[in-house]
């Protein structure tokens, strides 16, 4: 499997529903006709564009095709965005990604940032990883992002695994780093935190001892299901822990296989979860036919809840 680290690591990109008008027809048809508002809301739910890899790997989607996507094929409202499908960060090509936003009244949920996570270590670069995280966070007030992903990091070696947790001293770093940007995106009006899909973010202990340090409405989490370290019991156990802190969701092929996709994603409803349930294909292959497969998935749990 292609996770999001290894191909960004790789990748010469990474380096650098419902729609609005129908949702719109939708609440006034139920209005006249005494339908409840609640049951015809549309469905909070996106898929990450990192599910495309292997066709942005190909030359075959780009950005703006994502778009085309989202509201056209999967006639969603929203763009989930990973930071390979930026292309630039510069002002010129953020113009005219809000301007696709616009015309196709899309909003985004989410950024998944890979390689600008808070911990250096090895050859990275602190100033480099600096100005990416807040390039980002620029990008986000202005594009209207809700929640915005920094890994925590860093890259485990010499005989250190994830399940150690950071020292003393990266601990610190990593705190304060998110303080810093949490007081930001709370001005701003969204969030940003780490993800457990990799590193020591990956078992609950160390994520919720980050969480309560930081302390900070302005932090929260990306529960990405089936993610936490652990025994089948276990990352259940850890999902509906997670559950009242998280901000956005990455959900994988598996778990939306899942015949318990219901009972999982429950625990999140019964957190009073306010955010999109984000659908995330790892495969590279045949992308489009797949995606569509976990949204559908996802979808009749959420049509089920309405």
């Amino acid at each position: 499997m292609t996770t999001r680290r290894n191909f960004f690591k790789k990748s010469i990109i990474g380096a650098a529903a419902i729609a609005a008008a129908p949702a719109m027809n939708v609440a006034k048809a139920a209005t006249e006709t005494g339908v409840s508002k609640n049951a015809m809301q549309p469905l909070r739910i996106s898929t990450l564009s990192y599910s495309f890899h292997g066709l942005v790997d190909a030359g075959m989607m780009d950005i703006f095709h994502f778009f085309e996507s989202c509201r056209y094929r999967y006639g969603l409202d929203t763009a989930d965005l990973w930071n390979g499908m930026f292309t630039s960060t510069d002002d010129e090509f953020i113009d005219k990604v809000q301007l696709a936003l616009e015309d196709r009244q899309l909003v985004i949920p989410n950024i998944a940032v890979d390689g600008a996570h808070i911990m250096p270590a090895g050859k990275d670069d602190p100033a480099q990883l600096r100005s990416m995280q807040d390039r980002y966070m620029q990008i986000a007030k202005r594009l209207g992002v809700g929640f915005v992903r920094f890994d925590a990091g860093p890259y485990m070696s010499e005989g250190r695994n994830d399940a150690d947790g950071w020292t003393e001293q990266e601990f610190d770093y990593i705190v304060k780093r998110y303080k810093e940007l949490a007081a930001f995106a709370y001005d701003n009006g969204f969030k940003v935190g780490a993800e457990n899909h990799w590193g020591p973010e990956c078992y609950w202990i160390h994520m919720e001892q980050l969480i309560k340090a930081v302390d900070h409405p302005g932090f929260g989490i990306c529960m990405h299901f089936g993610g936490w370290h652990g025994t089948k019991e276990e990352n259940r156990a850890q999902e509906k822990a997670a559950a009242s802190y998280v901000a956005h969701t990455h959900i994988p092929w598996d778990c939306c296989e899942d015949p318990d996709l219901l009972q999982r994603l429950k625990v999140l409803k019964d957190a009073n979860y306010p955010g999109y349930y984000s659908v995330e294909h790892h495969s590279g292959k045949n992308e489009y036919k797949m995606v569509a497969i976990q949204l559908e998935k996802v979808k009749a749990v959420l049509t089920d809840w309405q």
